[in-house]
């Protein structure tokens, strides 16, 4: 199965914007949920990224909220885990 891996970049985002937003936490929960069963399920806008983040992954948790993460691969998985590396408003991780 496949699991998230939480860089520090991304823990220390996470917990600014639920400070500012507390609201969101629900939706940054579900978001979490559907990346590690179904990355490219529509609902997230998956996408590769270009320029200084190539290689690197985003989804949408809401409007104007991203979540950038590399797939890394895992001993013995046929699924690749997902490292989680910054989470914030579109200006804030591009």
């Amino acid at each position: 199965m496949r699991k998230l891996i939480w860089g520090k970049t991304f823990a220390s985002a996470l917990k600014r914007t639920i400070k500012k937003h507390p609201t969101l936490n629900k939706d940054v929960e579900e978001t979490l949920r559907v990346l590690i069963k179904k990355p490219f399920a529509p609902q997230l806008e998956t996408h590769k990224l270009k320029g200084k983040l190539s290689g690197s992954w985003a989804c949408t948790v809401e409007y104007d909220l991203r979540i950038i993460f590399d797939f890394v691969k895992s001993k013995g998985q046929k699924e690749d885990d997902i490292l989680l590396l910054e989470i914030g408003t579109h200006d804030e991780v591009y």
